[in-house]
């Protein structure tokens, strides 16, 4: 009976042992084994089922996978002396488990490291070039676009000689040689933002907003410039066509009256005393009203063709 409970008791105390001791390594995962606080051995970058001994050694976990940096913005002055905000980030990985645990410990620890290393040389980068170089990357054409200045982009001073992406590799390549150090490899920088800082913001608004006011009153000014060329060229050529349709008017008139004379001319010729009576006719019918009282002399042509009508 005592014999079953000391293997029982032994059997319990080996599992306990052995789970003290057995631990398991994912694939995103490596381990670097202390002793005491001190690391021991090689790091364990290979995923299964690993041992330590149990009680005295202690297994600490670190991530193999690219993490990411996002740093905060901070306030830069470049060449031309332009006060901006430059808000950057940065992915990297532990490259060295090892020397990556004897010098910064854990992540937390390498994300402080990383912003004195990453916002240093990024202040270094910024100040060697003017803000045109951190802003764009090529000489791209901008059509109507500002500068920075608030002036039309067609000034040599404005010309990118480096540009931003090329600055950035630069930032890129100076971390580089430092990270290693600390067991950390940053794979790449990129700038997220750029804003020049509250004092300066505000006057750069009213300068685009006055660019904006000068460039669309140039646009309403050429407008109406255009207006009246249009409406100068539209009268000019109303004029021309009242002026040609009055001209033909006429001729077709004249050649009209021409021979409307000429029929008059053949009809009356062929009898004059008919053609002596319509214009009686017309006469009385213009003097003569409904009422009127028409006094005739007994010789008088009026008299004599009233006398015939009876």
């Amino acid at each position: 009976m005592k014999s079953a409970v000391v293997i029982i008791v032994l059997a319990i105390l080996g599992l306990f042992l052995l789970s003290s001791s057995a631990f398991i390594v994912k694939e995103t995962e490596q381990v670097v084994i202390t002793q005491f606080g001190k690391p021991v051995g090689k790091p364990i970058t290979e995923s299964g089922l690993h041992f330590k001994i149990p009680f005295i050694q202690k297994a600490n976990f670190f991530e193999k996978r690219w993490l990411e940096w996002d740093g905060d913005a901070n306030q830069v002055t470049t060449k031309d002396k332009k006060y901006i905000w430059i808000d950057t980030y940065a992915r990297w990985r532990i490259k060295d488990p090892l020397k990556f645990f004897e010098t910064v410990g854990n992540e937390m620890g390498a994300q402080s490291r990383l912003d004195d290393i990453l916002d240093g040389e990024t202040r270094i980068a910024i100040a060697k070039y003017n803000l045109i170089e951190v802003v764009r990357t090529t000489n791209r054409p901008m059509e109507m676009a500002a500068t920075y200045s608030g002036e039309l982009s067609d000034n040599s001073e404005f010309t990118v000689k480096v540009g931003r992406e090329k600055i950035t590799r630069q930032i890129l390549e100076k971390i580089s040689k430092i990270t290693p150090s600390y067991g950390i490899e940053v794979v790449d920088v990129r700038i997220k933002r750029v804003n020049y800082v509250e004092s300066v913001r505000k006057k750069v608004y009213q300068r685009m907003i006055s660019e904006r006011k000068r460039i669309a009153e140039q646009y309403r000014s050429e407008g109406m410039g255009k207006k009246a060329e249009i409406i100068g060229k539209t009268q000019r050529e109303l004029e021309k066509i009242r002026s040609e349709a009055y001209k033909k008017a006429q001729e077709i008139k004249g050649k009209a009256d021409a021979e409307a004379t000429k029929i008059y001319a053949q009809a009356y010729s062929k009898d004059p005393n008919f053609y002596k009576f319509l214009k009686t006719l017309e006469t009385l019918e213009k003097t003569v009203k409904k009422d009127d009282v028409l006094i005739l002399s007994t010789d008088s042509d009026v008299y004599n063709l009233m006398k015939r009508a009876k």
